[in-house]
């Protein structure tokens, strides 16, 4: 069984930073490539950012220079490092994986299940 599963999201102060997890498991990690997204209340799935299987990174212009995704093969795990958050990144954020798909757009075939992250000003 195929599983993606999030973990480190809580509610952070303005300009703090905050580290999200993103695990697979029934799937060899390291052929995979791995997709960040958020999503409020009321509006559409956001691109954040994604890692290709070489750890190639492309992200949205609005986390540039903010977020950094990272992967640890040997953990089967990916990485958002989120620094000086603002209010406007409060979201439900959520990873995706798929062997062929990578960047904004992408069709993944894996999706964990979400993870609050909440930025109080």
């Amino acid at each position: 069984q195929v599983q993606l599963v999030e973990s480190g999201g809580r509610e952070v102060q303005a300009g703090e930073s905050l580290s999200l997890s993103c695990t697979l498991s029934g799937r060899t990690f390291s052929s995979y490539s791995m997709a960040w997204f958020r999503q409020t209340p009321g509006n559409d799935r956001e691109f954040v950012g994604s890692i290709k299987w070489d750890s190639r990174t492309d992200y949205a212009e609005s986390v540039k220079g903010r977020f950094t995704i990272s992967r640890d093969n040997d953990k089967n795990t990916g990485y958002l490092q989120m620094n000086d958050l603002k209010p406007e990144d409060t979201a439900v954020y959520t990873c995706a994986a798929d062997l062929y798909s990578y960047g904004e757009g992408a069709t993944y075939d894996f999706w964990g299940q979400g993870t609050q992250v909440t930025v109080s000003s």
